[in-house]
Order: structure tokens, then sequence, then C-alpha cells
């Protein structure tokens, strides 16, 4: 099979498409047939980790396809059955090994290119606000970065499922419309205005229950002013900036609020596991009545890689850039 590695960490001209023996299921795992696979900034760190050592691994940690055999006690994850879910790398490849209790049944109302664009952005999505931001019905929520795949998937969720006020920032017009097409109700650009003055003028100084935050430093004052009493403010990137200077921490006892950090792709196989199979009680019914969808930017060709990694790290897309492996 062909499969896409890097010659060494570095910048998008490491990469490099290579030929690898298909993988052999092990017990309680599926063996797929790629058809796409999602674009993510896990997939950018990874390639320019300079501590990565040779082999390299096979990039790509989310994916969609057909079962080809189910080494898993699961019937309906029988040979033929359409899934996408998270792998432990090896998604950038034409076959791939999953962990059964991971894998996601696709409806059939969407294509491969959509399934590969769900797992990664609406399982973190589903993480951060519920698991570890508890929205609650009808609470604010304040979420950055609106026009990401993250962003998308979790305005979508917060409308959906908890009728939130929706609080939207991005620096794009074209983002916030976007935003405003899912679900936000609020639309903020930050190049433009102080999102904390924005917040509390429409709260009447109250502030929101939960921020989910991919910028991380440069916004530390305006998310703490952001805050209501109790307030769960989650931090998921660092796009701004990992320090911090004269942080008042009188500030955050004052507010109570309640500050947690995430990433996903370091969790344990039985958190994603069990994340995985929440979701799909919960949320995957949305998708098949259409009130929820994945946003796709763009669907990129499997021999131009290098061209889906330079779109994400120009910032260029509105929701998620799926490589396509095969027909």
């Amino acid at each position: 099979m062909k499969a896409w590695t890097i010659e060494k960490p570095g910048n998008r001209e490491v990469l490099k498409l290579q030929e690898y023996i298909t993988p052999v299921p092990k017990e309680g795992e599926l063996l797929l047939e790629v058809k796409a696979a999602g674009i993510n900034r896990t997939d950018i760190l990874t390639r320019g980790n300079e501590s990565l050592e040779a082999p390299y691994p096979i990039l790509g940690i989310e994916v969609s396809g057909v079962v080809i055999e189910n080494r898993s006690t699961d019937p309906e994850l029988n040979a033929g059955t359409r899934v996408c879910g998270l792998v432990n790398h090896g998604g950038y490849s034409e076959y791939v090994t999953m962990p059964a209790d991971r894998a996601i049944i696709l409806p059939d109302n969407l294509s491969f290119e959509e399934g590969a664009a769900i797992p990664e952005v609406f399982l973190t999505a589903y993480q951060t606000v519920y698991w570890l931001g508890e929205l609650k019905e009808k609470e604010k929520i304040l979420i950055h970065a609106a026009g990401s795949g993250v962003g998308t998937a979790a305005i979508q969720l917060a409308s959906q499922l908890s009728q939130a006020a929706i609080f939207a920032t991005a620096g794009h017009s074209d983002k916030l419309e976007k935003a405003k097409e899912l679900g936000a109700h609020v639309l903020i650009n930050y190049k433009k205005e102080a999102f904390d003055k924005r917040v509390s003028e429409l709260t009447e100084n109250s502030g929101v229950d939960v921020i989910l935050d991919f910028v991380g430093a440069s916004y530390w004052e305006m998310n703490l002013a952001s805050c209501a009493v109790d307030a769960r403010w989650i931090l998921i990137g660092t796009l701004g900036g990992t320090s911090v200077e004269n942080v008042s921490l009188i500030e955050l006892i004052k507010k109570r609020v309640a500050l947690r950090a995430t990433l996903l792709t370091p969790r344990s196989d039985a958190y994603k596991a069990q994340l995985t199979q929440e979701f799909s009680q919960i949320a995957m019914p949305l998708f098949e009545e259409k009130k929820i969808s994945p946003v796709i930017h763009s669907v990129v060709p499997f021999d131009e890689l290098p061209e889906a990694h330079r779109m994400m790290e120009d910032n260029e897309n509105i929701g998620k850039i799926i490589l396509k492996v095969k027909k």
C-alpha cells in the first residue's frame, strides 16, 4: 500500500509518499480500506517534531473507509461496513487498522469525505464543551476560532444539544458568517473590537458560563474578564502564546473559575473509546436528521498532501481540509 510519512522532522518538503506492507489487525481491531482522511494541526506538529526518531510514523489520526476485516466481536462492524474514527497514526494511507471500539458507523446520507471530517473535531468539541465545560441548557458559551474545524463543530453541538447562547470570535467576516449560519448568536471580529467589552455589554457584566479557548496567553486578560461566576474555561490550544505575565489569581478565585486544559490525541485508548461511544449515541443521530453537518473547506487528492498542509498552516480553511485517498 501507499502511505505518507516524513524523511526527517521539518517543513512540508519532508513529506514523503512511499510503499508499505498492508497492516494486519490484532484482536479487537478492524482493517479499513481508507477512503478519506482528515488533516489536523496534530499532523503538522508531528511532522515538525524534532524529538522523533526513525523509523518515522505514517501521519494521520482520523479516517473514514470500509471495513475489510473485523477481528472484534461486534457484528455491526463486519466487512463492508462504512465507518469513520480516530487512529493512532497511519491515517494518510490506503489501509489502516483501528480499534473496533473507536469506530463510528457512517450514516448512508454522509459521504466518506464528510465522514473523515467528523471524528477529531466533533469528538474534541464534545469532550471540551460537555465532558470538561459541562455546558447546560441555555447557558452562554464563548467559542474562539469559530471558523476552525473544532469551532464549527462546537457551535453546532452547543446550539442543537443545549440551545446555548453562543458568542463566536474570528478574524474574517466569512468565518463569522459561517458561524452565524451554524447557530452562533453574537459575532465578534477580534481584529476590530475587544471581545471582552462586547461580552460585558451583552451580558450586563455577568459574563459567559463556558469559554472554549484555542488562543491562550494573548487572550488571558480578556478571557478572565469574560468569565461569569463559576465559569468553566477550557484551554485547548496556544495559538496566541504559552506564557502569561502578571497573572492575577485573585480574580480567578473571586469568580470561582474552573480552568481546565486538554488535548485529545494523547488520551488513552480507553478514554477515546468511551468518548466515541457516548458521542455516537448522543450526537450521531443529529447527522442522520441533518440537524448538524461536517464543515468541509476543501478536498485534496491523495498525492497532493503538501498542499493540504500548506492550507492549514496558512489558516485558509473554514472547517476541515480532507485528503481523498480512494474513490
